[in-house]
């Protein structure tokens, strides 16, 4: 036991218990913004890799959507995405809206996870079109996605790194390089 007596050993606890200095707490905070700084950078990476992914998922229903259009409406591929999908609930399907895909790819503004979406059915013959072109095309580059994707009726994904738009024109997608999944 102390020699001192009671109430002179409560007022020196208290004087030991009163909180955290400035520093500690300065030196706490530094750590918080460099965790923050390694974490931050990662964690945007991701989001674009998983925007890319579902896009690219995406595309590859549109591009099925596609095909399967042409074989149940004998009129060549759909004119536009509109036309493989159909407002929620989808009713009866027709050529018009064929309830082939979702409507959160076929209803206006044709934007899912950052990126947005352009079908068009092309090389039409006898009125009929014979080819389509999709694009998929990161709504801000760099944040929300980094590669512009592509399909055609030859059914093969195309990136451009640049991630600017690729074009609808009949052929387009076919001049890039065959996409790489993983890349």
């Amino acid at each position: 036991m102390s020699n001192t007596p009671n109430r002179e050993r409560g007022t020196d606890r208290q004087a030991h218990e009163r909180g955290f200095s400035l520093i500690e707490l300065l030196i706490v905070v530094a750590i918080i913004l460099i965790v923050a700084a390694i974490a931050i950078p990662s964690l945007l990476r991701a989001k674009i890799s998983a925007n890319e992914s579902s896009a690219v998922a995406s595309l590859r229903t549109v591009t099925t959507a596609e095909t399967t259009y042409s074989s149940s409406w004998g009129s060549g591929c759909a004119a536009t995405l509109a036309n493989l999908g159909g407002a929620n609930p989808c009713g009866v399907a027709t050529a018009a809206s064929a309830c082939i895909i979702d409507s959160g790819l076929s209803v206006a503004p044709f934007s899912k996870s950052g990126y947005t979406f352009v079908a068009v059915g092309n090389t039409p013959v006898l009125g009929v079109n014979n080819g389509f072109e999709t694009n998929a095309t990161p709504n801000v580059v760099d944040i929300t996605g980094k590669r512009a994707f592509c399909s055609d009726q030859s059914g093969v994904l195309r990136a451009n790194t640049t991630g600017v738009a690729i074009g609808i024109a009949p052929a387009t997608c076919a001049t890039l390089g065959a996409l790489i999944i993983g890349n």
